[in-house]
């Protein structure tokens, strides 16, 4: 082998490194803003409290800038978590864009019988939810908030009541309708029902009763 194939190894190897090195950064990346996205903090709100600029914070999310053991420490402080969450290489760690089923977050509910999975990643413009209504269970009242949705029976019935229209939805049946308008649902059926269900308003800002 010449000194020039030695040499063109050499460089090869350098920019493959060079390649997984930035790769690296964006997951880091993704994960850092994935997790300030789900505590509603703002780059300036998590720069304050971590001690760095948001020049730097920004450059980090976007994966321009490889996350530093010093500013490990105190970024993962002030997003609450465990350092070797920010660099973890598993799939269970917070994601920009994708969420594993292993990985859902509940949502609390209200009401009796009905359990809530956030199916979408922080800062989507849809929240899609896993909607489970046990034999009995439903809302406590009728409610409205801002936004539109859309659902999709996945197994059980539902009684699914819109403003003074009332539906009894079996798997496979679908709905879409204004927010606005008050709504509830009920299973009085012997079996579970589980609901894809698809919102552009946040479950916070919802205000529902379930």
């Amino acid at each position: 082998m010449t000194t020039e194939d030695v040499a063109n190894v050499r460089d090869a190897l350098a920019a493959d490194g060079a390649k997984d090195t930035h790769h690296a950064d964006l997951l880091v990346g993704r994960r850092v803003r994935a997790l300030r996205l789900e505590r509603g903090l703002s780059l300036a709100e998590l720069a304050a409290r971590a001690g760095i600029s948001i020049g730097a914070l920004s450059q980090i999310e976007r994966g321009m800038s490889s996350l530093r053991v010093r500013v490990i420490w105190p970024l993962a402080a002030a997003l609450e978590v465990e350092p070797s969450a920010l660099v973890a290489e598993n799939d269970e760690a917070s994601d920009l864009f994708c969420v594993r089923a292993s990985a859902r977050k509940s949502v609390p509910v209200h009401s009796e019988g009905i359990a809530k999975q956030l199916l979408s990643p922080p800062g989507a413009a849809l929240t899609g939810l896993m909607v489970v209504v046990e034999p009995g269970g439903g809302t406590a009242e009728a409610y409205s908030h801002a936004g539109h949705e859309f659902g999709c029976v996945l197994s059980g019935v539902v009684e699914l009541t819109i403003d003074t229209a009332r539906y009894t939805l079996k798997a496979g049946d679908s709905f879409a309708f204004k927010s606005t308008l008050p709504h509830e649902f009920r299973n009085d059926g012997a079996e579970r029902c589980t609901i894809l269900w698809v919102n552009t308003t946040r479950p916070s800002e919802a205000r529902d009763g379930a």
